[in-house]
């Protein structure tokens, strides 16, 4: 069985929903149960937990995480040989969500973008593996179990904030060398592109900018995002002018000018092109 990531679109970010430690003596099981409705991350303290889904099966040892997926059947392999003590922890997301072996899952920005109005980034998490060391170290798991015994009203926004340190630190201890260096040249790239989009834009000026080889930055920024550098810089213009039509009384050239399109007549086409409708239309709709 290959390594499986999860992974999930934000913002919006995954959110807590309750978390506690559950101890099995010698011969106690998991329970089995399907398609519970929320995401369920185990981080096993001590023991090891004998747990499939579907068709998988893991031994969750100590020091180890098995993240279990709302919408399968999940089940006991065998009962535990020694006592096992493991913190539960369920969330739920609203945004899209998705698993694979290996490579990255690229997100439909305009869907995203559509329903969230916000670009996406792709949160990459292990379903199984060990804890990475700075959230071993941490604490952060028990920390969620000891704000549970508190006030909710107090409690709630230090909950979500420590869930999302957690998943930050697993998204983050999965690129390798090679892959964090290409991770931070797509967001080099990206924020360039954001900071300077509405300017004449070309393959040749990013690369003087970034002072890289424009083929190796359309590399990283396929391999990260799933983009051309040009076809973010077009996303984004886009995503900027539906703001500007939104929320001014700008017209179709000024707005055009105002995010770098060469004209008011190329601006239009690709509007309509990406986004189904003409620039005028789209204002429209969201007019009294």
């Amino acid at each position: 069985m290959g390594l499986s990531f999860i992974h999930f679109a934000a913002p919006p970010f995954p959110y807590f929903l309750e978390c506690n430690r559950t101890v099995y003596q010698p011969g106690d099981q998991h329970p089995n149960r399907s398609h519970i409705g929320v995401f369920d991350l185990l981080i096993v303290e001590q023991g090891c937990l004998f747990i499939g889904e579907d068709h998988n099966q893991w031994e969750v040892s100590a020091g180890h995480t098995l993240l279990l997926l709302p919408d399968r059947y999940h089940y006991s392999v065998k009962s535990c040989d020694e006592t096992t003590s493991f913190i539960w922890v369920h969330f739920h997301t609203l945004a899209d969500w998705s698993s694979s072996e290996g490579g990255p899952v690229y997100i439909n920005r305009e869907t995203h973008f559509r329903q969230f109005l916000t670009h996406p980034y792709t949160i990459r998490v292990p379903q199984f593996g060990p804890l990475p060391d700075p959230f071993e170290r941490s604490g952060q798991a028990e920390m969620l179990l000891q704000l549970s015994t508190g006030r909710r009203s107090s409690a709630v926004w230090q909950q979500q904030r420590i869930f999302e340190e957690i998943l930050r630190m697993m998204d983050l201890a999965q690129h390798d060398t090679s892959e964090s260096h290409a991770v931070e040249i797509a967001e080099q790239t990206e924020t360039y592109i954001r900071n300077h989009y509405a300017e004449p834009l070309s393959n040749a000026s990013l690369a003087d900018a970034l002072h890289f080889h424009y083929n190796y930055l359309t590399r990283c920024m396929k391999r990260v995002y799933g983009l051309t550098p040009m076809e973010y810089l077009t996303d984004y213009r886009l995503e900027q002018a539906k703001l500007l039509l939104l929320k001014t009384e700008l017209s179709i050239a000024g707005i055009a000018e105002r995010t770098g399109f060469e004209s008011a007549a190329y601006f239009s086409r690709r509007f309509a092109q990406q986004i189904g409708i003409s620039p005028l239309r789209f204002r429209k709709r969201y007019s009294r």
